[in-house]
């Protein structure tokens, strides 16, 4: 081979290891995308999950025996003294609740739960008076992704006589 050859030959070499750093970049960005989705839809799944099975209590604890509350005898927003997750009754129970997820197969969840009264007109900010609203804030987050996923939800009480 003369020096024109091996010219070609390095240059085809330079050319083709430019050309394989290339697709393993785009095939690692890829399976990146793919992960932070799948990490996503699941969070979003535990989100939601939570956020029906709250709404499915009742809207207080005064409200579980039949009685129509009032604003002044709505009770204090979480648990109630020794009430824990499994015996939840009502709404603003799940306050403070901080609960780890291992059943799915591909990472480990945290879901975490606030509750707030919040006033109809600027649901962004909590009341810090008694309404008939309450906001759920669902924060899921896990260690396989830098993203947290954040839902709410408004829980209001109408009664009709």
């Amino acid at each position: 081979m003369n020096t024109g050859q091996m010219l070609i030959t390095l240059a085809a070499m330079m050319l083709l290891s430019l050309v394989i750093l290339r697709v393993t970049n785009t095939f690692l960005h890829t399976e990146s995308s793919l992960l932070d989705s799948k990490f996503g839809v699941l969070g979003i799944s535990l989100a939601t999950s939570m956020m029906e099975e709250a709404t499915g209590k009742a809207f207080d604890e005064n409200s579980t025996n039949g009685t129509i509350p009032t604003l002044a005898n709505l009770s204090v927003i979480g648990p109630d003294l020794g009430e824990k997750y499994a015996d939840f009754d009502d709404f603003d129970d799940y306050d403070g609740l901080v609960k780890i997820d291992t059943t799915m197969p591909v990472a480990t969840y945290k879901v975490e739960c606030k509750i707030s009264y919040v006033n109809p007109a600027d649901l962004d900010k909590s009341s810090i008076i008694n309404t008939w609203h309450k906001k759920l804030d669902v924060m899921v987050t896990t260690p396989a992704s830098d993203d947290t996923v954040h839902l709410s939800t408004v829980y209001s009480y109408f009664y009709f006589r």
